[in-house]
């Protein structure tokens, strides 16, 4: 077996614990990665309150990056030294929702229940799983081979670890899914990194005007140099969409933030036969309700996105180019970055609305 150190949740709630634990077998459809970045997104922090049913002791961390280290004897199409993508989200290829064109349910992940694949011990003899079966938060992952897709760039580690969640849930809320056309009204709920990357697609949509609420006046400054044409308030959000549409409400809405008031904000601001997105989370056992009238009489039609209903095959290799060409802007999204050591600032900081994006580097 193989050591490395890993940041432990031995318990909801608990402190990381940075420790050594050794790495079970690799199994022949399985793939050894060494991590190079991976982002302390607010998935991770939904987790570490135990509100997604993962069970410690386990390794959080729902995507990242690195380099392939080792391949199983079944592994094709991977390659030892290769640089990948890790997301939260594997692509079997073979199950009924990836057969419909939707991986973004694949059974790979989300047939399992919450009980995700065990990847190692501790030095107390505790068996570690690896939550969203990545395990970001440690020094190699143990991870199928459905779920690693290699990249061909010169992009920083920090930037490609947003490629598993931020960035494709982001970009493809607007892309794949709302289907942004040009001269559209958008408005993005929640100027937080996923917010900030749909900003960015609506622009790259051709979105005549993309009106960002944000309660947080640094967010609103910083979705205003991503793109945004406004950023309001949520109590200003209503009259300054009707402001730029004649009254009607915004064509397109993308709600990025998860909490049940910006759910049935987006739908408030939507115009009658609007689109609405939900692809924010807070809380896997939250509720939302929504008015009848706006659903039943006013053709309006709510959707929403799993990692932006991406199809990592088709779009993986896109959304590096955007990056590369300066098309999608990082730079205000990534806002720190940490040693493994440091994971317990990370989740503070997160916690406390401080960070966008911060990302621990290896």
């Amino acid at each position: 077996m193989t050591a490395m150190r890993a940041a432990l949740l031995r318990g909801f709630e608990r402190p990381f614990t940075v420790e050594d634990v050794e790495l079970l077998d690799l199994a022949p459809t399985r793939v050894l990665v060494r991590t190079k970045a991976a982002p302390f997104c607010s998935t991770d922090v939904t987790s570490f309150h135990g509100r997604l049913g993962k069970v410690p002791p386990t390794i959080l961390g729902h995507a990242a990056t690195g380099e392939v280290v080792e391949v199983g004897e079944l592994v094709r199409g991977i390659e030892v030294g290769q640089r990948v993508v890790v997301p939260g989200t594997p692509e079997c290829g073979h199950c009924f929702y990836c057969g419909i064109g939707r991986p973004d349910q694949c059974s790979e992940l989300f047939d399992l229940g919450g009980v995700y694949p065990d990847v190692a011990t501790t030095s107390d003899g505790l068996v570690v799983n690896a939550a969203g079966c990545v395990g970001g938060y440690a020094e190699l992952m143990n991870v199928s081979q459905n779920q690693v897709f290699g990249v061909d760039t010169d992009l920083p580690w920090e930037v490609l670890s947003l490629l598993g969640c931020g960035i494709t849930t982001g970009v493809g809320a607007v892309l794949n899914v709302a289907r942004v056309q040009p001269d559209d009204v958008v408005a993005v709920v929640g100027a937080g990194h996923l917010g900030l990357w749909a900003i960015q697609a609506a622009r790259l949509a051709g979105a005549r005007d993309v009106v960002a609420v944000d309660p947080t006046e640094e967010r609103r400054g910083v979705a205003m140099k991503v793109g945004a044409t406004q950023a309001v308030t949520p109590e200003d959000a209503l009259a300054a969409v009707r402001g730029v549409t004649e009254g009607r409400g915004a064509d397109k809405v993308i709600e990025a933030a998860g909490p049940p008031s910006a759910q049935r904000l987006a739908l408030e601001i939507s115009r009658r036969a609007g689109t609405v997105v939900l692809s924010g989370l807070k809380d896997a056992a939250g509720e939302v309700t929504f008015p009848q009238i706006p659903l039943a009489i006013h053709g309006r039609q709510i959707l929403s996105t799993q990692n932006g209903n991406v199809r990592m095959r088709r779009d993986l290799a896109a959304y590096v180019r955007l990056l590369e060409r300066g098309a999608l802007d990082p730079t205000p999204i990534i806002t720190s970055t940490y040693r493994l050591d440091d994971i317990n600032t990370a989740l503070e900081r997160s916690e406390q609305l401080e960070d966008l994006s911060g990302v621990l580097v290896f």
